[in-house]
């Protein structure tokens, strides 16, 4: 094992509080850098499937996640309400557990500790050396470490500096609306993702503190120019043969257009490399794909696993770096053709085979690369 290790984590995210902890878990000096003014929520829900609720499960957070979390069972539908589910797989394949963003960052930070997170301290870069990292901020200051982890989204500065011919770039085409809001009278069970005309998906869902959250998305879709609330109710629209997704459209009608978040999704390129002798990528950093797969957080975790497992079974900390890379390239090699097979299903029935055999993977084959 590394002697005791400064470290600093560029983004205050899912997986950078998660990485936070487990290092600190480990006897490390860890400082957590977040651009914004507060841990706050990106986005409204996320999935997570059991690989990672083992993960915080072993981290001590067990228990707080299960008071926060909504159990799903996945079921598939098309434009017509009629509605699939994978035959040949079982129900693990089908499950996942839904957390409000708020509420689970609020864990995560509690968990990490607000002595070990630096707010409004973005980080811009880095100066490497044989024996430190000097960790750049925003503001002018810099951080001395031995080892930065860069966990600060598709956007990252990190991934620019030690990669920069490797950028987030658009998904053609790929439009997501979504939005949390108190929950009304649309029944309590939603669907789990209805497959629409026009290569449109979306669904809603009751989550935790009797709130519910719904999401459309578009492939191949022309470039927006209505209101957040017009465009997606122009897409819920196109779920909605012979009042199927009446629902869901009343839903998007009541919620405030200030509330509606729209995002062009963008995605890292498959990187050459992820780590140097002292950084090291993580998360949607080194591989943030086309959220139509809701793993994001999940892969992102595993990757935390990964990575202290590394650091506790090797004495020098480029060897460590070198092992994580080495099993979590080909790994994401495999993620990517998954998510492409879900991507081009052409019809509910084929999402649910595709879905299904992405978990399947995950929570099996890919569950057993990540503790290699």
């Amino acid at each position: 094992m590394i002697k005791k290790l400064r470290v600093v984590v560029a983004g205050g995210g899912l997986v950078g509080l998660t990485v936070g902890i487990a290092l600190k878990r480990m006897g490390a000096d860890v400082i957590v850098c977040e651009q914004a003014a507060e841990i706050r929520a990106a986005g409204a829900s996320i999935g997570l499937w059991k690989n990672a609720l083992d993960v915080l499960e072993d981290l001590g957070m067990g228990q707080q996640m299960r008071n926060v979390g909504t159990p799903i069972e996945a079921w598939f539908y098309n434009a017509a309400g009629h509605r699939f589910k994978a035959e040949g797989f079982g129900a693990e394949d089908h499950s996942f557990v839904l957390y409000p963003r708020p509420q689970l960052n609020n864990i995560l930070a509690a968990a990490m500790g607000q002595d070990n997170i630096n707010l409004k301290a973005r980080v811009v870069g880095f100066e490497e050396s044989a024996d430190e990292v000097k960790v750049l901020l925003e503001n002018g200051e810099h951080i001395l470490a031995d080892l930065l982890i860069g966990a600060d989204g598709v956007y990252s500065k990190v991934r620019n500096q030690l990669l920069p011919n490797y950028t987030a770039q658009e998904h053609k085409g790929h439009h997501v609306w979504r939005a949390l809001l108190p929950s009304g009278d649309e029944p309590a069970v939603g669907s789990v993702l209805t497959v629409g005309h026009e290569r449109t998906r979306g669904g809603y869902f009751q989550t935790y503190g009797n709130e519910t959250t719904w999401m459309i998305n578009q492939f191949d879709s022309v470039e927006p120019t209505g209101s957040k609330k017009e465009e997606a109710l122009k897409r819920a629209a196109l779920m909605n043969d012979n009042g199927w997704g009446d629902a869901l459209i009343k839903l998007i009608g009541r919620t405030p257009e200030e509330m509606i978040l729209h995002n062009q999704i963008m995605f890292v390129p498959p990187l050459p490399s992820w780590v140097s002798q002292r950084v090291a990528l993580i998360g949607d950093a080194a591989h943030g794909l086309s959220p139509h797969i809701s793993a994001g957080g999940t892969l992102g975790i595993e990757d935390v696993i990964v990575l202290t497992k590394a650091l506790k079974a090797n004495s020098s900390l480029t060897t460590a770096l070198k092992v994580y890379e080495a099993n979590r390239i080909p790994h994401y090699n495999k993620v990517r053709q998954l998510s492409w097979n879900v991507e081009i299903a052409r019809d509910a029935k084929d999402y649910a085979r595709e879905y299904a055999t992405f978990s399947h993977w995950m929570l099996n084959d890919g569950y057993k690369e990540s503790r290699s």
